[in-house]
């Protein structure tokens, strides 16, 4: 495994990390020993950053708790990133969050659902916020009082991300944010501006919610919660259509010869920037062929010929 300069934080992060929103059943139902099998698979293989979210699961929060309860042999030897901003959502009524008093109460109810004295990094999980000075202060305090080491924003939109930046006083630390080999968006803006400001960068979505595995096709039936939307006459099939199409066209021009997944991951984590991927598993299998993506990057000979290849 690679393990890079993570940001300005000082900290050395595996080139995977394990995303862990797969493991609290909206992917499938899964079991609490499979849940820690994976974690545990993920942490063997050579993973020290785990990513999640206060809202991850069903029920609420079920996630973290899976989480906690496998990370508790070896807390010490990795980096725990979660998430506030959804609690309560999906069940009738969201946690509101007016106050910096409702974020520190958020921020101390992930750490006890980690069963762990502090978080090492968190994040604002609303991506399209417009003011976002009450999870600053809220995150602030919580900083203060050592639950939290450091902070950030969920966010694809730059604006969003200078905003946060700014308003912090310079002390977003990381961003979270969708790129893939199908979306490479934030390599025009926000790359550049986390490199000039020294942002650190989590990957969500490199493998395309599973569509870089290249084991889906038009005939495919999801019976997960989050990709039903995908299947024939639901809302988001045009987006999965689209979707599909550009991994065609990558598998078929980038790389014909080699592992998709493999390549996938290894080109979200070549950019200069240093990106974490943190693809999720619904198996350990998974958690350990994503973590042997993370031995190498991709050569700058290769780097120029996959977006040459895609851009055609």
């Amino acid at each position: 495994m690679l393990y890079r300069d993570f940001g300005r934080t000082g900290w050395k992060v595996s080139a995977i990390g394990q995303g862990c929103w797969n493991i609290g059943n909206q992917w499938g139902e899964m079991s609490d020993e499979t849940a820690d099998r994976i974690i545990n698979t993920a942490y063997e293989s050579g993973m020290n950053l785990f990513d999640v979210a206060e809202s991850y699961g069903i029920p609420n929060g079920i996630c973290e708790i899976r989480l906690g309860k496998a990370v508790k042999r070896f807390r010490d030897k990795i980096y725990l990133v979660s998430k506030i901003a959804w609690w309560g959502g999906r069940t009738g009524q969201n946690v509101p969050k007016t106050t910096a008093d409702m974020i520190r109460g958020c921020g101390h109810a992930c750490c006890g659902r980690l069963r762990t004295d502090y978080i090492d990094l968190m994040l604002c999980h609303d991506g399209g916020i417009e003011d976002p000075s009450i999870y600053i202060a809220g995150f602030d305090d919580l900083k203060s009082e050592g639950f939290i080491r450091e902070y950030g924003i969920s966010t694809d939109s730059i604006d969003v991300l200078k905003r946060f930046n700014d308003m912090s006083g310079g002390k977003c630390a990381a961003v979270e944010c969708d790129y893939s080999l199908i979306n490479r968006s934030p390599e025009t803006e926000l790359f550049p501006y986390c490199t000039e400001h020294s942002i650190a960068v989590l990957a969500r979505g490199p493998m395309a919610m599973g569509l870089l595995s290249g084991k889906y096709d038009d005939d495919t039936v999801f019976t997960d919660a989050i990709r039903q939307r995908w299947n024939e006459g639901e809302e988001n099939r045009a987006d999965f259509e689209q979707k599909l199409a550009s991994v065609k066209t990558v598998q078929k021009q980038a790389c014909p010869d080699a592992d998709l997944a493999t390549t996938a991951l290894r080109y979200v984590v070549s950019h200069p920037l240093n990106p974490v991927a943190i693809p999720g598993a619904t198996k350990p299998d998974q958690a350990r062929a994503n973590a042997l993506a993370g031995e190498s990057a991709v050569s700058e000979e290769e780097l120029v010929r996959l977006k040459e290849s895609i851009a055609g």
